[in-house]
């Protein structure tokens, strides 16, 4: 029987989301990409996911530190979803620029004027400036996101082990 560590899930999930928050800003310096806010914001989710996620497998506080996770990566879906079916809409349609900031915008701008390096915004949400495998970089988000919420879930609620066999 496999039984797989909890504590090693959580630092998959640290490390991997850090790497992908470290990965979007190589590849913006690198191939000199515009970030809009949602960018900037899902960059600023996937930051705090792995710091979240190392803390539950440092092991304090785990379910607490995993709760955070899973609420996080929730979001990021939700925005990730949104840039992705903006970027589906035909051009013109619709913007992510609006009259008055909401509260995403608000504190990327905030982020923004504090720590240009790491949250500057120079992009709009409907643009997608690089395309991989056919897919933007939204949607890679949407599906990194997604497998965190996945793999969070389990690791809050399932059941982590594996015979290799089946019981029906």
């Amino acid at each position: 029987m496999l039984t797989i560590n909890r504590k090693l899930i959580w630092l998959a999930v640290g490390v991997g989301t850090m790497g992908l928050a470290v990965a979007s800003l190589i590849l913006t310096a690198m191939l000199d990409l515009h970030p809009c806010y949602l960018c900037i914001f899902q960059r600023l989710l996937f930051m705090l996911i792995g710091v979240f996620g190392l803390l539950a497998a440092a092991g304090f506080l785990e379910k607490i530190w995993g709760g955070m996770v899973l609420l996080l990566a929730g979001v990021g879906t939700s925005v990730a979803g949104y840039q992705t079916w903006l970027q589906l809409l035909p051009p013109g349609d619709a913007s992510c620029a609006g009259a008055k900031p909401n509260l995403i915008e608000q504190l990327v701008y905030f982020l923004s004027d504090n720590i240009p390096s790491l949250f500057e915004v120079t992009g709009l949400c409907e643009d997608e400036e690089l395309v991989i495998l056919g897919l933007s970089l939204a949607n890679w988000a949407l599906v990194s996101f997604l497998s965190t919420l996945a793999v969070a879930a389990w690791a809050l609620f399932g059941k982590l082990q594996w015979t290799g066999t089946s019981r029906y």
